[in-house]
C-alpha cells in the first residue's frame, strides 16, 4: 500500500510539472501571436534603433575613425534604449484586460508564467535587435571581425536587460507616469551590462584576449534568468494588491 501510495504521488507530481510545462510553452505561443497581431508594438522599439543609429553620425561626427571607435557603444546605448523603450507595454495590455489577474490565479507556479512572457518578448524584440545589428555595423564602419562579437555580447546582454527591465515594469504597473519611473528605476541596473558589453568590442580591438568578458556576462545572465522571475513575481503581487 505504502509502494502504492509513493507510486501514486510520483505520477501526480509528474503530471503537474508536465501541465506547468505545457502552460509555459503555450503562454510563449500566446505572447507570440499577440505580437504578430500587434505589429506596430513589434515595430516600434526596431524602428527606435535604426533612426538612433543612424542620426548619430549626422549629430556628432561622420569622421570614419570616431565612428569605428565609438561604434560599439553607440549600438549598445541604442539597443538598451529600444528594449528600455518596449517594457512598458509587457504587463500594461494583460494588466488592463484583466488577463494578468486570471494568470495570478492559475494553479501553475507564477514565476514560471513570468518567465515565458519574459522570454516571448525577448524573442519579438531581442532577437530582432539583434539580426538588425550587422547592418548597422557596417553603417559605424565597424571592423568585420569584431560584428560577430558585438551581436554575440547583445544576445547574451538583450536577456538581461529584458528580465531585470521587467522587475521595475512590474512595479510601476498601474502608474499614470510609470514610464518615466520605470527609466529611473531600471537605467542604473543596465550600467554593468553595458560596461562589459562594449568592453568586449573594445578589448578585441586592442588585442586582449575576451572570454572573461564574455563570462561576466554570462555569469549575469545565469543570475537574472535564476533570479528575476522571483522578483517579477513578487513585485507583480504588489502593484496588484495596490491597484
Amino acid at each position: 500500500m505504502k509502494a502504492q501510495n509513493r507510486h501514486s504521488v510520483g505520477m501526480g507530481a509528474t503530471d503537474q510539472s508536465s501541465g506547468t510545462w505545457a502552460a509555459f510553452v503555450g503562454l510563449i505561443v500566446r505572447e507570440l501571436r499577440v505580437s504578430v497581431r500587434n505589429r506596430q508594438d513589434l515595430l516600434n522599439p526596431l524602428l527606435f534603433y535604426l533612426i538612433t543609429v543612424s542620426l548619430f553620425p549626422l549629430g556628432v561626427s561622420p569622421d570614419i575613425d570616431f565612428l569605428r571607435d565609438a561604434g560599439a557603444g553607440i549600438l549598445w546605448v541604442a539597443a538598451l534604449l529600444a528594449t528600455l523603450m518596449s517594457l512598458d507595454r509587457l504587463f500594461r495590455q494583460d494588466f488592463e484586460d484583466g488577463t494578468l489577474e486570471q494568470m495570478m490565479l492559475q494553479p501553475h507556479p507564477l514565476f514560471v508564467l513570468v518567465l515565458g512572457k519574459v522570454i516571448a518578448h525577448w524573442i519579438v524584440t531581442g532577437i530582432p535587435l539583434v539580426l538588425l545589428t550587422p547592418v548597422l555595423s557596417l553603417m559605424l564602419f565597424q571592423p568585420a571581425d569584431t560584428v560577430a562579437t558585438l551581436c554575440l555580447t547583445l544576445l547574451l546582454g538583450t536577456p538581461i536587460l529584458m528580465l531585470v527591465g521587467a522587475i521595475g515594469a512590474a512595479l510601476t504597473l498601474g502608474l499614470k507616469n510609470g514610464g518615466i519611473l520605470l527609466s529611473l528605476l531600471v537605467v542604473p541596473l543596465y550600467i554593468p551590462v553595458l560596461v562589459f558589453g562594449t568592453g568586449t568590442v573594445a578589448a578585441q580591438l586592442i588585442g586582449t584576449p575576451i572570454a572573461s568578458y564574455f563570462a561576466i556576462l554570462g555569469a549575469m545572465l545565469a543570475l537574472a534568468f535564476t533570479l528575476a522571475p522571483f522578483a517579477i513575481t513578487a513585485a507583480l503581487r504588489i502593484s496588484m494588491a495596490n491597484s
